[in-house]
């Protein structure tokens, strides 16, 4: 709890020096983060009364108590600072940019003998080249296209430890891969190979088209109308992808450019990317940012963004950036490609960045309702929620619990988390009850509670952050022992259940419910949060309990033994699988003979 304290008094104190400074809210949460050249001049903006402060800066200085500030040496690390302490606290009124919203993107290590191409996320400084965003028809199509019309490797083999009598796997024998692990293709050869691809993967494909024509055709001779079929898919994703290779210069250059646009209660950064002369990807994000100006949540946005899509080093954008130098300064450092970040003011480069700019005022015009609708579904919810049910601390991140079992059997028991308002599926985790005897629900809460606080006393980081609020699916018996574990365990967590007739809120300390208006966004974030935790836990219930199912009929089948069964459920996953196959698919499973396949059949069917 933020004691009273005399914001005027600190204001005059600040110094004139770099920095970062935290804004919190009357119970100590952290409500923003930013980043200062001096911080005297930017903290200063936000409370002085002649400033054109927009919606979202006045909705966040109502909840402001306190602020404090960290001295930097530079305007650099105030930038480095100010992005670790926004991953770390997570304000709801800071840029948040998920790392597994990534667009997929080709790789490829040239340093290998045989290089071969392979999907990825994740963006490192490993000197390998990489082509994308891929953002129509996805990186598996990609690949699947380069192994129709060149024939890479796609193996992990080390082929200079390869036995003398190797066989090439079946991607030789369906013309998708070359063979360099029998030495039926040299180096050189193989690098040119490669070296057509990448031409592909650069805008190129005169080459990968003629021959795609020419597979579909002779595809399609054959009467083999399934395979013409994909290679004229195939086509006709390139072709979709061409329409959007604009020519937009005469030159064969790499730019990016952003602009940033906001009507003071939500705002809209777009990328365009622009390879080789051509529009290759434009893309809008709607960001959450109280900065107190349009540079400034542009600089947060390229802080976070950079790390997330490859980047030519070319950046320019539609606003002054006071910080740019040190804020190439860091995207150099992040990415490991020299940034130099610009503001045009005439010919082509100006005409790009504001085509950048009309895709954003576009978007947020046309998004303006879906706009705010996602917000009071996520960081609306959760101020309401706070209010609503009177808590002491901003739920920021919210974990919710369910039991599932039936009779009793494979009880197991979920944990979903949602952050700011929304999911936060990396976040999930999942439980077996170990210690209680049949179908107990509430021992069974209280058993995964505890498991979870333990957890969290001794901070291994397992389960992730504190949670700020734990919701619990059903009534005040349910929460009766998520609290005994608590208070066994020690600690203090918010708590609240969700029951689910009528979807009445219990809280700790009194046994009368909490009636949430049904159409407020705080009780429809309770009950998606809950839905979503009930989900989980049916899902790996079932998976659980096919797994056991099929293994334990299976003990009583005479000539069924443990490797069998293991591949049995391997290939059929389930026991309503297992009886719908014949015999013959019964036999091909590995480890099976024909005669022990019709004895299984047999048992299945009596």
């Amino acid at each position: 709890m933020i004691q009273n304290v005399d914001l005027q008094t600190k204001l005059k104190n600040l110094p004139d020096e770099p920095g970062v400074y935290i804004m919190y809210d009357a119970d100590g949460n952290v409500l923003y983060v930013g980043k200062a050249k001096i911080l005297k001049n930017r903290v200063r903006q936000y409370f002085h009364a002649s400033t054109n402060k927009t919606e979202k800066v006045l909705a966040m200085l109502s909840h402001v108590a306190d602020f404090k500030y960290i001295i930097t040496a530079s305007e650099t690390d105030a930038l480095s600072l100010e992005n670790t302490l926004i991953k770390q606290y997570t304000p709801p009124y800071n840029i948040l940019l998920k790392d597994d919203k990534q667009y997929p993107y080709i790789k490829v290590n040239l340093k290998a003998d045989y290089p071969k191409f392979v999907s990825t996320r994740k963006l490192s400084k490993d000197k390998c080249r990489y082509f994308g965003p891929i953002t129509q028809g996805g990186a598996k199509a990609f690949l699947e296209i380069l192994g129709s019309v060149f024939p890479t490797v796609s193996c992990n083999n080390n082929f200079a430890k390869l036995p003398k009598n190797f066989r090439p796997c079946l991607n030789y024998h369906i013309g998708k891969c070359c063979a360099p692990c029998i030495g039926n293709v040299t180096k050189e050869e193989y690098r040119k190979i490669v070296n057509r691809a990448m031409a592909f993967l650069s805008g190129d494909d005169s080459e990968v088209r003629q021959v795609l024509e020419q597979k579909m055709l002779a595809a399609s001779e054959k009467m083999q109308y399934e395979q013409a079929l994909t290679y004229k898919r195939y086509l006709q994703l390139i072709d979709k992808i061409n329409q959007q290779r604009i020519v937009v210069l005469n030159k064969f250059v790499d730019y990016d450019m952003f602009a940033v646009a906001s009507n003071g209660k939500n705002c809209v950064v777009n990328h365009t990317m622009i390879r080789g002369g051509k529009v290759i990807f434009s893309e809008n994000n709607a960001v959450s940012d109280a900065g107190i100006d349009e540079a400034q949540t542009l600089s947060s946005f390229l802080a976070e963004y950079c790390q997330l899509v490859k980047l030519c080093g070319e950046l320019y954008t539609n606003v002054e950036l006071p910080d740019a130098e040190e804020l190439q300064q860091l995207i150099t450092e992040k990415t490991g490609t020299k940034t130099k970040i610009y503001c045009p003011k005439r010919q082509d480069k100006k005409r790009l960045v504001d085509m950048s700019y009309r895709n954003a005022v576009e978007y947020l015009t046309k998004s303006q309702t879906a706009l705010d609708k996602k917000y009071n579904a996520t960081h609306g919810a959760v101020l309401q929620l706070k209010e609503m049910l009177h808590l002491k601390k901003l739920p920021n991140r919210v974990e919710c619990y369910d039991i599932s079992n039936v009779q009793g059997v494979d009880k197991v028991a979920s944990m979903v988390v949602f952050t700011n308002g929304q999911k936060d599926a990396s976040q999930y985790r999942r439980f077996k009850i170990n210690t209680v005897e049949g179908a107990n629900d509430f021992a069974s809460m209280r058993e995964v509670l505890l498991r979870r606080f333990e957890r969290m006393k001794e901070d291994d980081g397992v389960f992730g952050k504190t949670p700020d609020l734990i919701v619990v699916d059903g009534g005040l018996g349910q929460l009766d022992y998520a609290r005994q574990a608590m208070e066994e365990a020690g600690v203090e967590v918010q708590l609240v259940s969700l029951a689910k007739q009528q979807e009445l809120v219990y809280t700790l300390g009194t046994n009368q419910p909490t009636f949430l208006p049904r159409n407020s966004y705080a009780l429809n974030l309770l009950i998606n949060i809950r839905d979503e935790s009930h989900r989980f836990a049916i899902t790996y219930f079932r998976k659980l309990h096919n797994k056991t199912s099929i293994k334990s009929v299976l003990q009583d089948v005479p000539g069924i033994g443990e490797k069998r069964r293991i591949e049995l459920h391997r290939k059929f996953k389930s026991m309503d699988a297992l009886k719908e196959a014949t015999v013959e698919q019964i036999a091909e499973t590995r480890g099976m003979t024909r005669p022990a396949a019709e004895a299984l059949y047999k048992y299945l069917h009596e």
